[in-house]
């Protein structure tokens, strides 16, 4: 398995297709198009993962954002993102079915990752799952990551080395807690229409 830090030859292997490893402020996240079902099933089978579970993506700025979804509460998100947030919103249409198992919604992060943001920059908005089996130890360096990728980006270990705290921003609901929960917890119970899962 090649790894580097070559962001050009990460992102060119990603526009072929291609199914890479990289970093961000929480965990390694596998990297697809998230717009290509070839390159979305090769996600779903090097993970094992269970088709019925969604993938989220990754994006770089609220533009990117608001091409692949309808926002709302944009104030949270601009308060919160970038950073190890992930918001969840109604897709549009440019996201395929099995992107997001067939629901309305799709999970989105804007990684507080400056290597990650260069590669979604030049590739759009990209797969955002962890770099592991389905159910396994999340990496947070690029010696973890042990599936079989086509290219391990190297950023060096990751600021958190933790999962992302997951904000339904339709139902103003915390779906997971993960890091900045309590500052999140707080900014939402604040606004006095929160509620947990």
């Amino acid at each position: 398995m090649l790894v580097g830090n070559d962001i050009g030859h990460a992102a060119g292997i990603v526009k072929n297709g291609g199914v890479i490893a990289y970093p961000t402020e929480t965990v390694y996240g596998v990297g697809a198009l998230a717009t290509d079902v070839g390159a979305l099933e090769k996600v779903y089978r090097i993970k094992s993962r269970p088709l019925s579970q969604p993938l989220s993506i990754a994006v770089s700025s609220m533009e990117m954002l608001r091409s692949v979804a309808k926002v709302e509460c944009e104030d949270f998100i601009l308060k919160f993102l970038p950073g190890p947030v992930t918001v969840i919103l109604k897709k549009n249409r440019a996201l395929p079915d099995i992107l997001t198992a067939r629901s309305k919604y799709v999970g989105i992060r804007w990684p507080d990752n400056k290597m990650a943001l260069d590669l979604i920059g030049q590739t759009g908005p990209i797969v955002s799952t962890s770099a592991n089996l389905h159910g396994e130890k999340d990496p947070v360096r690029a010696e973890e990551v042990t599936i079989p990728v086509d290219y391990v980006l190297d950023g060096g270990p990751c600021k958190y080395g933790a999962p992302s705290t997951v904000v339904d921003l339709h139902e103003f609901t915390i779906v997971r807690k993960g890091i900045m929960y309590e500052d999140v917890r707080r900014y939402m119970y604040g606004c006095g229409c929160a509620t947990e899962d």
